[in-house]
């Protein structure tokens, strides 16, 4: 059986959401980053990203990880790929051309994307949230962020989803890096296709389903 590896409040979230569009039986074993607790070292700690038991999953001590059979995979979307490729059904690419948009989608969100948008969500967070900082660490990424979600925008203004017609795993991939960036109203109104579109995204049914379990952790 697949197991995965990782807390959903974590990148783990982009493979969760796959795996319950999906509808495909998993094990999920909630291993939290270290940095998160009080004394990662304490004997009554969970299983964490330094706990030796996970390091021999992935040294690295990053969450998530997948365990499929002999193979083990890191990297939240190279799993989301490959659970989508794998299991995913109409969530994966069609034909080799559509492998190559999801790819590039997924390298899109996570070089031109992530980085800012995570910038502007840790800028809400306590204790730099109202710092001048952290104003000014926001206005800085949402300069960066109108030439990729630019292109977004013009993209999806052509249509409801990112490849193929119908929704994908490039959706998931992209989705779940803009949403650190959504924090930002005024940067996502210079963008209503990409804010429909990621709407639409956090209506279904799989995101629900992941989001809720997120929320109760």
């Amino acid at each position: 059986m697949l197991t995965l590896y990782g807390v959903y409040q974590s990148r783990a979230s982009r493979p969760l959401w796959l795996l319950a569009e999906a509808d495909v039986p998993f094990a999920h074993v909630p291993v939290i980053q270290a940095y998160r607790l009080a004394d990662p070292d304490a004997p009554d700690a969970p299983l964490h990203s330094r706990s030796p038991a996970f390091l021999a999953i992935n040294p690295q001590g990053q969450v998530p990880a997948l365990e499929d059979g002999g193979l083990i995979l890191t990297e939240s979307l190279a799993i989301t790929l490959y659970l989508a490729r794998r299991y995913g059904g109409s969530l994966g690419p069609a034909d080799a051309a559509e492998d190559a948009l999801m790819l590039q989608w997924a390298l899109f969100a996570a070089t031109a994307v992530e980085p800012d948008s995570i910038a502007i969500y840790l800028s809400e967070q306590p204790p730099r949230a109202g710092t001048a900082e952290a104003q000014a660490a926001r206005a800085a990424a949402a300069g960066r962020l109108h030439a990729p979600l630019g292109r977004l925008d013009r993209h999806l203004s052509g249509g409801d989803h990112l490849v193929g017609g119908r929704f994908t795993v490039a959706d998931i991939m992209v989705a779940e890096c803009v949403r650190y960036a959504a924090a930002d109203a005024a940067l996502m109104d210079h963008f209503p296709h990409a804010t429909a579109w990621l709407s639409r995204c956090h209506a279904r049914p799989g995101f629900r389903q992941m989001w809720a379990r997120r929320l109760a952790e």
